[in-house]
Parts: C-alpha cells; structure tokens; sequence
C-alpha cells in the first residue's frame, strides 16, 4: 500500500557498506521500519544521510507491505528543517539522548496521531527556544501518560513516592524515592514546556534524570539506559 505520511526518525543503524535501516514513528502507521539501500551513494540524493538523523521531522511517500517485514521509502523530504538542533550542542545532545529512550520504548502496535502529534509539537518547541534546561525532563514524564505509567496524581499526605506502582504514598517503602526526591518529582509534575525553566539547580535536575530512567526501566520491558546519557550529564553540569 502506498503511504504519503509525516515520519520521526528514531534511529538509523548502517546495514553492510552503503545501506541503513531506518526506524521511524509515522503519524499514519505508528512505528515502522524501513530499508534504505546504497543509502551513502550520491546517486540517492532523494534519500540523503542528513535525512536519517535522530528525532528529524520527514515527509515521506512510502510502499507498506505490512507484512512484519522491512518497508521501503519511495520520496522523502523534510518537513521541517530544524533551525537551531543540529548545530547547537545542547539541544543536539538531547535529541540524541531522547532518540535512544525512545527506541527502547516505542513497540510496533499500531498507530498512535496524538503521540505522534505530541512529539512533533515538543521538537519544534525545542528548536525556537533557548530556555530548555528541563525539555527532556518534562517530555520524558509527559511521554509516559502515552506508554500508560505516568505517576499517580498525589495527595498532600504522600510523602513517598513508589516507583513499582507509580503511586505516591505516606509509607516508606524498599522500591520508594526519598521525601526529597519526592518532592523534586510533584514539582517536575507540574511544569509544561513553557513554564520557568530555572526552577531546579543542576544537582536536582541531574537526581530528577536519574529518577525518571530508573522509572522507565521498571515499566518498559528491555529497556537499556542510553549512551548518550553520560555525554548529557556532562552539558548540562
């Protein structure tokens, strides 16, 4: 079947000497993957390398078979042509470290528009603005309300809360965040993109990133922490 759909590329991985394998979340199908073959080839200049890099936003016209088996583009062309990601450290370091969260977390059942709608619209967010120490934060926590965890809304009294469950609680338990990474955790819950920025110093923005990867390795089956995680640590220090 022939698909005309946006396309967000999750990962790229090289397959012999000139092709990749291309993991994408389309708004159309959800999670696909596709063959590029001779990929490095200047002879491809419709299916260019700079197209495959992570978290780029494409506009692609491609054949699904939807056989379980490996897909492939017809046209591709950008959608949005990032204006400050690929050249600013920062925010380059993000996406890649947000590519591998969600390579890990994304599974290939379905199609989902208002995640992938989601995701769109945070990426945009992310290139038109300077203010972005807690992006990845917030989207990260945001993103689980799709994957079905994001934390239980808490009541005053719930001093704890309990990473096997999700929930908040008044009793301390083995698999529970300390009260004061608890209280990092309900503040985190209640910043959007455009709130403040500086409400965290770096010592607790870094606790927060360790708490909300822990939490993603309890929920998500499989799931590894990213490489990119150390070089993150390091920006943002």
């Amino acid at each position: 079947m022939l698909i005309k759909t946006k396309a967000i590329v999750i990962s790229s991985l090289k397959y012999q000497e000139k092709s990749l394998i291309v993991k994408c979340f389309t708004q159309s199908d959800g999670l696909k993957s596709y063959f590029v073959p001779n990929a490095f080839s200047a002879k491809k200049s419709n299916q260019k390398i700079a197209y495959f890099q992570p978290l780029t936003i494409l506009e692609i016209e491609a054949n699904h078979k939807n056989k379980g088996t490996l897909e492939h583009f017809k046209e591709i062309k950008l959608a949005h042509n990032y204006q400050s990601i690929p050249f600013e450290i920062t925010k380059s370091t993000i996406v890649l470290f947000l590519s591998e969260i969600l390579h890990y977390s994304f599974k290939e059942d379905g199609n989902n528009e208002t995640l992938f709608i989601f995701l769109e619209t945070a990426l945009l967010w992310l290139d038109n603005h300077d203010d972005i120490s807690n992006f990845h934060l917030i989207l990260l926590l945001e993103l689980t309300k799709f994957l079905g965890f994001y934390p239980q809304i808490p009541k005053n009294e719930s001093n704890y809360f309990e990473m096997i469950e999700g929930v908040f609680t008044e009793y301390n338990g083995v698999s529970c965040l300390t009260e004061n990474e608890t209280i990092l955790l309900k503040k985190l819950m209640e910043l959007k993109l455009d709130n403040s920025q500086k409400l965290f110093t770096v010592n607790e923005r870094q606790n927060l990133l360790k708490i909300i990867v822990d939490y993603y390795s309890i929920h998500i089956e499989n799931f590894k922490k990213p490489k990119s995680l150390t070089v993150l640590k390091d920006v943002f220090a």
